[in-house]
């Protein structure tokens, strides 16, 4: 694999080069069979992870698709917030709400039928 300056990986993500997503699918393939978690676990301690990284939108509309398809509820992604506030802080579970909303919105867009 060839290295790409920052400039250009990240100019390629926007145009929607091929190469790096599917880089990114790469890196997500098997991590829940590898993890020995639950796939419950497995969706909550990534959602975690999210929260704590102050993640963007679109890694909560990828995540919490996925989420929601192994049973996820919402009443489970506000306990993992709860459980974690006190360890990120306040901020970055605020920072998080406002994120899935942006992700919402964002799925809302990528999902309107064209006129």
């Amino acid at each position: 694999m060839t290295t790409q300056a920052p400039e250009r990986t990240l100019g390629a993500i926007a145009h929607g080069d091929a190469p790096v997503f599917e880089e990114i699918v790469q890196m997500h393939l098997n991590t829940l069979e590898r993890s020995g978690l639950d796939e419950r676990t497995y969706h909550l301690v990534r959602l975690a992870a999210l929260v704590a990284v102050d993640s963007a939108p679109a890694s909560y509309l990828m995540n919490l698709a996925a989420a929601q398809e192994a049973g996820l509820t919402a009443a489970d992604a506000q306990g993992v917030t709860t459980a974690i506030a006190p360890i990120v802080g306040s901020a970055r579970v605020v920072s998080a709400a406002g994120n899935v909303l942006r992700a919402l919105g964002l799925d809302e867009i990528l999902n309107e039928s064209p006129e």
